[in-house]
Order: C-alpha cells, then sequence, then structure tokens
C-alpha cells in the first residue's frame, strides 16, 4: 500500500484522484461519507477495481486491523492507496502492525522548488503572507485567503483534535495553539506554558503532540548523538501554515526556511528510505545555530537564517570553526553573494529553489 500523510487542504485529495486517472478502473471511499462508509465496512467493492482508494481511514475503530485485512485479502491486479490529514502512525489504537505492508509518502504545502518545477510564479514575500497551502496561495484576493485560514483554524481545533482520546478542554488546546504562534523559532518549554495555562506539563506536552500529529506544527529537537538526551531537551516548534506565525516578519521567514528544509528532508526519507531529519545546534553557552541538515546521525551542513543581516552569525561561526562543518547563512534581503570565513552566504530564494521534492 501507499500512504499519502499530510495537513488537511494540502491537496491529497487531488493527488489521488489524479492518480486515479492512471487505471482503467478505481474507486474513491472516504470514512468521512456515511454512504462510503457502507462500502468499506461491507469491503464491498468489485473485484475488477484495479485502484482502490481509501480517505480519512483512520477514524475507523481498529483501522490498523482494518487495513492488514485489506491488504492481506486483496487481489493480486489491485493497488491500495491510503490517505489521512493526521500523522497516521502516532495514532496509538490497539492493532495490528502495518510494518512490510505500505510505504508513507508526506505531502506538504508548496515550496519555490515545487513552483518552479510546475512554472507557477511566486515570490517569498506571497509565501510569507500567504503560507503555501495551494487555495490561499493561489487566489489573487487576499481577503478570500484571509477567510480560508479562519475557517481553517476553526475546523482543526473544534472538529479534528476530537478524533483523538484525552482533549479534556478545547480552551485549553486553543490557548497553547495560540501560545505557539508567539513563541516560534524559541526552544518551547512545557513547564512554561503549563503554568501560563494552568495545566500539567504532561497534558501540555501531549496537545502539542496532537497539532504534531495534525501536521498543524512540526518539532526541531536540538542535534545529539544521544537520541535520548536529545528528545528530552526543549524542542523547537514550526508551523505547516507560516501564515499562522505571530510576530515579526523575520519569524515568519525562518519558519518558511524551516518548512522548506523539512519537505525536502521528508521527500528523501519517503522516496528513497534515507534516514534524514532536521535539529537545530545549541551549546551550554547559547551559541546556537537556526538548523542542522542531520544524515545517520551526523551533521551535513549547518543552516543559519537572517532576514536581511549578511553579517556572519557567531554562532555559525563558532561551529563551522571548532568542528569544520559545511556552513551556509540563507538572507531574503541580499544584495550580493559571497563566502566569508569559510562560510556562504547565499540569497534565500536561490537556495530554496534548488532543493529536491
Amino acid at each position: 500500500m501507499v500512504l499519502i500523510a499530510g495537513p488537511r487542504q494540502a491537496g491529497k485529495t487531488t493527488l489521488a484522484k489524479q492518480i486515479a486517472t492512471e487505471y482503467s478502473s478505481s474507486l474513491y471511499l472516504t470514512y468521512d461519507r456515511s454512504a462510503d462508509r457502507e462500502i468499506i465496512f461491507k469491503e464491498s467493492w468489485l473485484p475488477s477495481v484495479e485502484l482502490l482508494i481509501l480517505a480519512e481511514i483512520h477514524k475507523m475503530p481498529e483501522w490498523k486491523n482494518y487495513l492488514k485485512g485489506v491488504y492481506d485479502t486483496k487481489l493480486p491486479n489491485q493497488k491500495i492507496l491510503v490517505t489521512g490529514s493526521a500523522c497516521l502512525e502516532i495514532f496509538k489504537q490497539i492493532g495490528d502492525s502495518l510494518a512490510g505492508r505500505y510505504f508513507l509518502h508526506r505531502l506538504l504545502p508548496l515550496s519555490p522548488a515545487e513552483c518552479c518545477k510546475v512554472n507557477v510564479p511566486y515570490t517569498i514575500d506571497r509565501f510569507l503572507e500567504r503560507g503555501g497551502f495551494p487555495e490561499p496561495f493561489l487566489t489573487e484576493d487576499p481577503v478570500d485567503a484571509n477567510r480560508w485560514r479562519l475557517q481553517y483554524i476553526e475546523s482543526l481545533l473544534n472538529i479534528d483534535v476530537l478524533d483523538f482520546d484525552g482533549i479534556h478542554s478545547l480552551k485549553t488546546m486553543r490557548l497553547i495553539f495560540e501560545m505557539l504562534r508567539e513563541r516560534v523559532g524559541s526552544p518551547i518549554s512545557y513547564s512554561s506554558i503549563a503554568e501560563d495555562v494552568s495545566v500539567s506539563p504532561t497534558t501540555v506536552k501531549k496537545y502539542i503532540q496532537i497539532l504534531e500529529a495534525l501536521y498543524i506544527v512540526f518539532r526541531v529537537t536540538p542535534f545529539s548523538r544521544n537520541i535520548a538526551r536529545s528528545l528530552l531537551k526543549e524542542p523547537k516548534i514550526y508551523f505547516f501554515d507560516t501564515a499562522l506565525v505571530k510576530g515579526n516578519v523575520g519569524l515568519r521567514f525562518e519558519n518558511f526556511v524551516a518548512t522548506c528544509l523539512q519537505k525536502n528532508l521528508f521527500a528523501k526519507v519517503d522516496s528513497f528510505g534515507e534516514k534524514y531529519s532536521l535539529s537545530y545546534l545549541q551549546t551550554k553557552e547559547r551559541k546556537k545555530v537556526d538548523f542542522a541538515l542531520i544524515f545517520e546521525e551526523e551533521i551535513l551542513s549547518m543552516v543559519e537564517v537572517k532576514y536581511a543581516d549578511d553579517s556572519i552569525s557567531s554562532g555559525l561561526h563558532y561551529f563551522q570553526e571548532k568542528y569544520n562543518i559545511p556552513a551556509l547563512q540563507l538572507v531574503k534581503e541580499l544584495k550580493r553573494e559571497r563566502i566569508d570565513k569559510g562560510i556562504e552566504i547565499r540569497r534565500a530564494d536561490d537556495y530554496l529553489k534548488s532543493l529536491s521534492l
């Protein structure tokens, strides 16, 4: 099977239906539709169906067992495509493992590299204002984009989160969501947020994990060869929708670069099975670098993000000089690219559109 996961309204349904046109016989069923649920429960599709598309199936009780059974009993000519607006592997329902039965591909919002590939005009400023979701990004009317985002947030926080067990207060979830919007790019303290919203740190961590499972936010953890130590340290939180970020344009730009890097690394993991991840660097003395691209637990390169400042970041210079790690400083407003102290100073747009998909 192929599982396509990603944020709601990133284009999964459009992609699935486009793939369906390549088959002589296909069937699209979504668990959100009552008539389709009846067919899903009874597995009453025709044997001639060459491509079976199942959407939002993770909302079904014991969905893993169901998919395992469908896969193990399918006819040789049938292929199965599963889509969902949640990170399917984060769900902890009791059920048999699907290991060895699927490949995961994550579909994320648009990026400069993707726009270049399909000849869609863009500017970085448009991404910062609209985010990368197709509908608000492509519409000509900024009012329509704002209306889309308002409806999108309400749907996520009032409907989608209810698919998860243990949500005791939608108000608390909304408070945590709003606080994260203002703390993008800074290490997040669960205890500090817990104190601000009067809940336990465990609850804060759980609610953030739910936002992560819904592809609303993603975590970037500090690099450490000891994985356990890395996970215990404070993560940074970024939004898949850059337009949700509250704060100055520099923070939005950092968030946007984070989404592009994450999209690039997810593509490497999902398409080639290579072990890439995104981290950040920080010493006890607070010397830090925004991002580190990791392969097989080793740092491939470091990336510092600046909106207009082209002077070398002290943290980037420290790590590059001490460990001789390839270093790159991306600047949105840059007149001239150059190499300074062994560090590449690059126009952000040129670098981001060169990333593979």
